[in-house]
């Protein structure tokens, strides 16, 4: 249990500093991890980590301390560094949204606390996972495989001088699979994740044994008998692999308002998007692009953000309409507006930044068979196995992994490779149809300087795009 008198004798210290505001968080994680390697257990661990963290608010500036002690002294001395930290700044332009206070509390239970579950189950899932694709492997080598099991739980307690105290606990669970399939010249190197906030349960709920077998046999015909392509104009259909890493790059992070406003220009890029963006047409009206934290056992998953600001579901495309940015209390109050729960912090000794939680395109009312019915030369790319993006977030390239062509409306033969390269605003303007089938995936995404990693679903739907050119790499 967190003492939360801490945080709120904390909040009294602070105060008695002549501080204009104060927000106390305690933060304790705890984490197993199981790593198999070619069918033997390379790596176990467990750990706990955890602490307490103060940022306080005076003449414009921001100071921030922290402290693994959570006794009396230690967080007195981590208060008194935070607002030393933010005297000596002199006078600042800082100001936060004025937003509503609450006092609540959510724990998310697992089904089967994954915790609990004894180690040799654990190892045992893993190793049946190794067995199924060391099976796959006859013509079409498989020379490389890694398993791993990530199972944690996080606790906070935060409170701020507004009046607002969060309790939270929300535990996680990833699966991760890579695998290289090896045939002639040809290589696939596959990395397939699977995971939420969600307990031991999870395992019923992703089977990753018949996930893992499908996909591999995918793969081994595609590096068999996948045909390398011209160069040429196709419609396009991108799985939600694709269209869900396009969605977290292309829109999430240029949608962060502090990386719009420059502060990320010196560590992570800066962004296409200005503050003028809004109310401003990006993509045709089937675009609808949401980043829900509230989404149930999502990898993203919380209720309140580490402002204590209340989380709901941000529209930042609405109908092709640019809607809203992601925001936090202090970069909101720059264009007067309301923070919409953006601001995370990894970990204790990390300062809470604007970060994505489940970015997606909200689905659409097509089947997928009607998304390939109407296309009569065509590339079906349903997984990616490379990618990269400017740091302006406006030229981005995707590398297919499985992919297919489609020919009058039927999708055929497996081909080779091919490379996705796009312009962010032709990206957009050129999706004119969305599935009904939303798929999600598990990620950690980085930001920050020193560096945060944050939980995050990428994924969504499969899309359609018109008249988009097509480049073939060969073997």
């Amino acid at each position: 249990m967190i003492d939360e008198d801490l945080v709120r004798r904390a909040l009294d210290i602070a105060l008695s500093q002549n501080v204009d505001f104060a927000e106390a968080r305690i933060q304790i994680d705890e984490e197993e991890s199981i790593y198999m390697r070619s069918g033997i257990i390379e790596a176990y661990g467990i750990s706990i980590s955890g602490g307490f963290s103060i940022r306080v608010l005076k003449n414009g500036a921001f100071g921030f301390g922290c402290t693994e002690k959570l006794d009396n002294e230690s967080i007195k001395n981590a208060i008194m560094e935070a607002v030393k930290l933010a005297n000596a700044q002199k006078r600042g332009e800082a100001t936060l949204s004025e937003e509503k206070t609450y006092n609540d509390k959510y724990e998310l239970k697992p089904q089967k606390d994954a915790f609990n579950v004894p180690l040799e189950e654990k190892v045992g899932i893993l190793a049946e996972i190794d067995k199924t694709i060391t099976s796959l492997s006859n013509e079409v080598k498989i020379p490389f495989r890694n398993i791993g099991v990530t199972i944690s739980l996080t606790k906070k307690v935060y409170a701020n001088s507004e009046g607002t105290i969060i309790r939270s606990s929300v535990p996680r669970m990833m699966i991760s699979s890579y695998y290289v399939l090896s045939y002639g010249q040809r290589t696939i190197t596959r990395h397939l994740p699977m995971g939420g906030a969600i307990g031991w349960e999870g395992i019923k709920v992703w089977n990753p044994i018949d996930k893992i077998k499908s996909d591999i046999e995918a793969l081994k015909n595609v590096i068999m008998n996948a045909q390398i392509l011209k160069t040429d104009v196709y419609d396009v259909i991108l799985g939600p692999e694709v269209s869900g890493l396009a969605t977290h790059e292309s829109c999430g992070h240029p949608f962060e308002l502090d990386r719009i406003m420059g502060r990320e220009g010196a560590q992570a890029g800066e962004s296409y998007a200005t503050v003028d963006l809004l109310g401003e047409r990006m993509a045709n009206e089937v675009v609808t692009i949401i980043d829900d934290p509230t989404l149930p056992n999502s990898y993203g998953y919380y209720l309140y953000d580490d402002e204590g600001v209340r989380a709901r579901p941000r529209y930042l495309i609405k109908k092709g309409i640019v809607h809203e940015f992601l925001m936090n209390r202090e970069y909101a109050a720059k264009i007067n507006m309301k923070s919409n729960a953006a601001a995370r912090a990894s970990d204790f000794n990390r300062e809470p930044i604007i970060r994505m939680a489940n970015t997606y395109i909200a689905p659409g009312d097509y089947e997928f068979e009607e998304l390939v019915r109407d296309i009569k030369h065509g590339i079906y790319i349903k997984t990616f196995g490379e990618w990269n993006i400017d740091d302006r977030r406006y030229n981005q390239r995707y590398i297919g992994q499985e992919a297919y062509l489609i020919e009058r409306g039927e999708i055929k033969a497996p081909v080779w490779r091919p490379i996705f390269e796009i312009t962010t605003p032709k990206y957009y303007s050129s999706i004119d149809a969305v599935d009904k089938n939303v798929e999600f995936q598990p990620a950690s995404c980085g930001k920050g300087d020193p560096g945060q990693l944050v939980p995050v679903f990428t994924g969504g739907p499969n899309v359609r795009l018109r008249n988009v050119r097509i480049l073939f790499g060969g073997e």
